[in-house]
């Protein structure tokens, strides 16, 4: 009789050990013990080779499903029915026998993963898991333009990302910042686009935004030889993982512009950010570069970028405008149309590809293509509305650039307050129809790395917050227990961190504003607010009650928070209605400041009072000179003093910068 060691850990405490969460769990006592001899059998040799493919251990020639000597353990490799999905897996632990099934190389793999999860001291935990994912696309994007990160560190997060059953993995492979991919034909992308005279970004682009020769002193980038990116797409293959190559177009362009100018419009070196869609010789090289990222990377979906493009000399330029007569467009804005189309077409014909571009992509007339969301969920509908497929990464949930925690504990980072809490909120099915949801490849987490400049802080970034994309992406988060999560990330968490990687310190977070947390009395709570000036609509917090239901903001300031935004350039004015004459003695306006996306404290701020709504009197004012600030900050304005009065107005005034001006209460005591 064989001896088991009993679980020490009780099945709630194993739990934790589980992320993403699988579909169905149920414990049992006792442990597969690691310490005993075990015979690896196969229902059959093509099952025996799809588990060999995942890493699971081979079938030895004595260990087929014959063997049946007395008292041996065994490893089971099943067929599961393919109608379970292609990733699906059942899991059976028993002290005696671990039996696992499976219908693809996936499927096997994602046990194993599992299996990593349930080792415990002795063994392996005993339990039944019936398991699948509910996207097919659970992905990240590391942006490596901006900041560049060897080979091997990429390699690491591969092997994270297979942890937590993630399979796909973005590059952001080319941006203004740095071109990052050996393409044979044009060396002059690597020899000059990929070096730039300032390590910093932040630097470089508020300063001449110059590019250096490779070799020269002090400059600063790198890129990826063709042999390094075969490498990586094979090692990551092996876990599991696609590598999904971007090649941005036509727009975030400087460096491939300023190494071949003669495809701008201008045809003049650092003048140009989009290529010129007018000339032929744009399509020649686009193809080009394209053929040999389709040679380097096998995965099926190519993804150009097609965001943010500015246009600025389509419209004067002689190229563009025959292109557009020629091609019978509306208008210049159109040529972006034709560039995706026509991209999207050389893709599909030459390589069996799919493009796949960020959602400004929506106004070009697509056909097989898939869009990702990244700027609102309102998109979604928009692209099923043209018959096409999404990834989603919304910004508002996906995007990992932000501050995690306290921003004044945290490295700068782009702006916003994105903590785990907020990620794993994402519901990324809710909503939508069995049949829209067919549309719905997967999810996917971005980290942009303008202010992400070292590994050690990439990780800091990508690490819990990942696993939460993680999660939802397996599970298809529409239930929620953010409790359950995060203590499951705190294990995950605290793995990571014995093995070197550099997560976030989850354990010790701090946390939202402090003052966001307990709503406010005064004076004005539930006070009439007559807007004199609009407050903008994609920033209404709770609309027009929103400066007097006591609730302060936090260090979010987007459409849902408590901020409320005002239009960019514009003041602030507003007048509170206190329903009656009464003794005041302070009024207190809290300012939001985060320069990144030039939110700027007010340059000028007044306060007026009056007794019957018509005559005002001025009783405070304050000019001060605007900063740009590194980090998120909130500055609490006030005036200290007696009146008597019914109606208050305050104003604020922008100062240099214009920028926004976002508030949360008007406190009167």
């Amino acid at each position: 009789m064989l001896l088991v060691a009993a679980v020490t850990v009780a099945p709630h405490a194993l739990s934790q050990n589980l992320l993403p969460k699988p579909k169905s769990v149920t414990w049992q006592h006792g442990t597969f013990s690691r310490y005993k001899a075990c015979a690896v059998e196969a229902a059959n040799a093509t099952v025996g080779k799809l588990a060999a493919e995942a890493g699971l251990p081979d079938v030895t020639a004595e260990g087929d499903s014959t063997w049946t000597e007395a008292g041996v353990r065994r490893l089971r490799y099943l067929a599961l029915d393919a109608s379970a999905g292609e990733e699906a897996y059942t899991l059976r632990v028993a002290p005696d026998t671990i039996e696992i099934a499976a219908s693809s190389t996936a499927g096997f793999r994602n046990a194993k993963a599992t299996l990593r999860q349930l080792e415990v001291k002795r063994g392996v935990a005993c339990c039944t898991i019936s398991d699948a994912p509910a996207l097919g696309w659970r992905g990240a994007m590391l942006d490596v333009s901006r900041h560049f990160f060897p080979i091997e560190f990429v390699k690491k997060q591969v092997d994270i990302m297979a942890r937590f059953k993630m399979n796909r993995l973005h590059l952001h492979l080319t941006d203004a910042a740095g071109w990052r991919m050996e393409i044979k034909r044009y060396p002059r992308l690597t020899q000059l686009g990929a070096w730039r005279t300032e390590a910093s970004w932040k630097k470089w682009w508020a300063g001449n935004r110059q590019y250096a020769e490779e070799g020269t002193e002090g400059a600063y980038g790198g890129y990826y030889t063709q042999e390094q990116l075969r490498d990586l797409v094979a090692y990551a293959a092996e876990r599991g993982i696609t590598i999904v190559p971007e090649i941005e177009m036509p727009a975030h362009s400087e460096e491939v512009l300023t190494a071949y100018p003669e495809f701008s419009c201008t045809h003049e070196p650092y003048k140009q950010a989009d290529f010129c869609p007018g000339n032929e010789a744009t399509f020649t090289f686009l193809e080009n570069v394209l053929r040999e990222v389709m040679d380097i990377f096998p995965s099926k979906d190519i993804h150009i970028g097609g965001d943010e493009a500015g246009k600025a000399s389509w419209p004067t330029c002689p190229l563009c405008q025959k292109r557009v007569a020629d091609e019978g467009l509306a208008d210049s804005n159109a040529l972006q149309g034709y560039l995706v189309r026509r991209i999207g077409k050389f893709l599909r014909e030459e390589g069996g590809r799919t493009l796949i571009g960020w959602d400004e992509v929506l106004a070009d007339s697509l056909q097989n293509a898939t869009v990702m969301i990244w700027r609102d969920t309102s998109y979604i509908r928009q692209a099923f509305a043209q018959g096409l497929d999404v990834v989603l990464a919304p910004g508002r949930f996906c995007y990992i650039d932000g501050f995690q925690d306290d921003p004044p504990s945290q490295p700068e980072a782009m702006g916003g307050f994105q903590p785990l809490s907020n990620v794993y909120s994402y519901q990324p099915l809710a909503g939508f129809s069995a049949e829209e949801r067919k549309h719905i490849r997967g999810i996917q987490g971005n980290l942009w790395t303008e202010y992400v400049p070292t590994t050690e802080h990439v990780e800091q970034m990508l690490y819990p917050r990942l696993l939460a994309i993680a999660e939802n992406g397996w599970t298809g988060g529409e239930v929620k227990d953010y409790d359950d999560f995060r203590a499951r990330a705190l294990l995950a968490v605290e793995e990571l961190r014995d093995e070197g990687v550099n997560a976030f310190d989850l354990k010790h977070e701090v946390g939202d504003r402090a003052e966001s947390r307990t709503p406010v009395e005064h004076l004005g709570r539930g006070a009439k607010v007559t807007y004199n000036l609009p407050f903008n609509e994609r920033y209404c917090a709770d609309g027009v009650t929103s400066l007097t239901d006591g609730r302060r903001g936090g260090w979010d300031y987007g459409p849902r928070s408590a901020w409320q935004g005002f239009i960019r350039g514009q003041r602030f004015d507003v007048t509170l209605d206190l329903g009656k004459t009464q003794e005041l003695s302070r009024i207190v306006t809290n300012f939001y400041q985060s320069s990144g996306p030039e939110i700027f404290l007010p340059a000028e701020y007044i306060i007026s009072v009056s007794t019957d709504g018509e005559h005002f009197t001025t009783i405070h004012s304050r000019s001060q000179a605007v900063e740009k600030l590194t980090n998120p900050s909130v500055e609490q304005w006030e005036w200290k003093g007696t009146t008597e009065a019914r109606y208050v107005r305050v104003q604020a005034k922008p100062g240099q910068y214009g920028g926004w001006i976002f508030v949360d209460e008007v406190e009167i005591y």
